[in-house]
């Protein structure tokens, strides 16, 4: 595409992490049981807190729509992966490549709401108790994902406009292992920085103020914790935040390195593996660490598979009596 000496990519070529076919079909390999997992633990949170009515609770709502934020931010990204390991010419057309960079960007802008969300829901379960069940209805908590959706979405929309309307004047191909803007905005051949101050908005907007307000919440709740007289209560206060901690940590930290770090310093393999940390690893490890770290969820989980078997018996036990 050509406009006034400017010319538009039909198509990108992929640099994957290796050029050899051995390492190549060892990453197919590993990348692939770590989506299939992906796929699996955020399915099994999601069946679980939809069968167990003990889990309908506001934190497990918002645990539902995180789970279902990671499974479809990871598969924006990973198949397109998975399939380039196995071919030899790795390209990418332009309109695939722009929904790409939409829907994981809007995904992962929706990610960092939610767990804002999240953070205030745990604030009023530590900080004010009494309260919790008024301030967190279903009217709130249905707001609360909403504009998390919404202003993740509509994030994604501005900032995948100005990037896929760069010129790369025949420069198409990205040292990368997908669509990503940081990569995109290295092929063109104009000024980009208006790129950058939207960049800059986008990650102050659903990164860097949702990080602030977790911090503000967490640093009440520690507050309260503290003021907690018996040391089983401030374990037992501690214990209801630790999961969602956790994941805060691992998600913020991880996108504040790729996104907010002095460009002098940052390399274009350096955000490669970032970005490809944060795409796989961390949708892996979310359901791990809520099932693992989650006490309601291991009862749930136990309470699930005994009426599961209940459920077994008294079915042969009908048909024992149907024979009989």
């Amino acid at each position: 595409m050509k406009k006034d000496n400017l010319t538009w990519a039909d198509e990108f070529v992929l640099l994957e992490l290796s050029s050899d076919r051995q390492a190549q079909a060892g990453l197919f390999v590993l990348f692939g049981a770590a989506y299939l997992l992906t796929l699996l633990g955020n399915g099994f949170i999601l069946l679980l807190i939809g069968l167990d009515a003990r889990l309908h609770l506001p934190m497990y709502f918002f645990l539902c729509h995180l789970s279902l934020v990671d499974i479809c931010y990871t598969s924006s990204a990973v198949p397109q992966m998975l399939v380039h390991f196995l071919l030899e010419k790795k390209t990418i057309p332009f309109a695939r490549c722009a929904a790409q960079v939409f829907f994981s960007l809007a995904f992962g802008g929706t990610e960092f709401l939610l767990l804002a969300a999240m953070a205030y829901d745990r604030y009023v379960a530590v900080c004010d108790p009494l309260r919790y069940v008024t301030a967190m209805d279903p009217r709130c908590c249905i707001g609360l994902a909403a504009v998390s959706w919404l202003v993740g979405t509509a994030n994604s929309v501005v900032e995948t406009a100005i990037t896929m309307h760069l010129p790369t004047c025949g420069h198409h191909v990205l040292n990368h292992v997908g669509c990503e803007t940081l990569a995109l905005i290295r092929l063109a051949c104009v000024d980009v920085t208006l790129n950058q101050v939207v960049i800059f908005a986008s990650s102050v907007l659903v990164l860097l103020v949702p990080c602030c307000l977790v911090s503000l919440s967490y640093a009440r709740i520690v507050a309260a914790i503290l003021r907690i007289r018996t040391t089983r209560g401030r374990r037992k206060a501690f214990g209801t935040c630790a999961s969602h901690l956790s994941v805060v940590s691992m998600s913020y930290g991880m996108a504040l390195v790729t996104y907010l770090h002095p460009r002098s310093t940052s390399s274009a393999t350096q955000d490669k593996v970032v970005v490809l940390f944060y795409t796989v690893a961390t949708p892996l490890l979310n359901p791990l660490i809520y099932s693992l770290r989650n006490k309601e969820m291991k009862a749930a989980l136990s309470r699930v598979l005994m009426r599961s078997s209940g459920s077994k018996q008294r079915t042969g036990l009908c048909q024992k009596r149907a024979s009989l």
